[in-house]
């Protein structure tokens, strides 16, 4: 579960490349919509991998800028947390909006507002929280989850597909997960004394050098 709990982003990234390849082969059989939920889904394997991997210092900078923290390798945010909010929640919401489709057009609405919460967050309020003009998951919140957004509201509207339902269910879980399943889930499950600390690489690097008990 260790190993898994580590490196969740990294298979995440091979994920990306495998629903791509599916997509390739197969999006003759799918709707524009269902294409759009698909590549949705790669969206957030690639701003996970961004935030995680790539540039990495996502965790750092959550628990630094955002809550001040003096132990940011693992407070309030820590490995497992990420876990859960990442892997168990998010995987699994992008997921079944992409298998189900039009017929759960709320649920895909759900998830694009994830997508939004996380283009607001990393364009404006870590940047300006953070005095910062770039922070990790910025790239692809520009890149890939803006055109998501985009399109999906194109889509559904030419094609009529959401209904009144659709849009209250949709919106309203789709703030009920930015607020309680994310924001909140962090203060939540906070641990000071939590074993599932990050690596040195996923902090800011004013913080490399100034805490104790970091995965090696």
């Amino acid at each position: 579960m260790n190993l898994f709990r580590n490196h969740w982003y990294d298979i995440g990234g091979i994920l990306a490349i495998f629903t791509l390849i599916y997509l390739y082969f197969f999006y003759t059989n799918l709707s524009g919509y269902k294409i759009l939920m698909w590549l949705s889904l790669v969206s957030l394997f690639l701003h996970q991998l961004e935030e995680y991997r790539i540039v990495g210092t996502f965790p750092g900078m959550i628990n630094r800028v955002i809550f001040k923290s003096n132990i940011p390798n693992r407070y309030p945010l820590n490995s497992n947390t990420s876990l859960i909010i990442n892997v168990w929640m998010g995987w699994t919401l992008y997921l079944f909006a992409a298998l189900a489709g039009e017929q759960l057009v709320w649920l895909g609405m759900a998830t694009i507002l994830v997508s939004l919460g996380n283009v607001i967050a990393h364009i404006f309020i870590f940047n300006i929280k953070g005095k910062t003009f770039y922070n990790a998951g910025m790239a692809t919140s520009l890149l890939f989850f803006i055109p998501c957004i985009y399109f999906f509201f194109k889509i559904i509207q030419e094609g009529k597909m959401a209904t009144t339902t659709d849009y209250i269910i949709g919106i309203l879980l789709g703030l009920i997960i930015n607020v309680l399943g994310i924001v909140k889930l962090i203060s939540w499950l906070a641990n000071k004394d939590s074993t599932f600390v990050f690596r040195d690489n996923q902090l800011l690097k004013v913080d490399r050098k100034n805490v104790h008990g970091l995965n090696k």
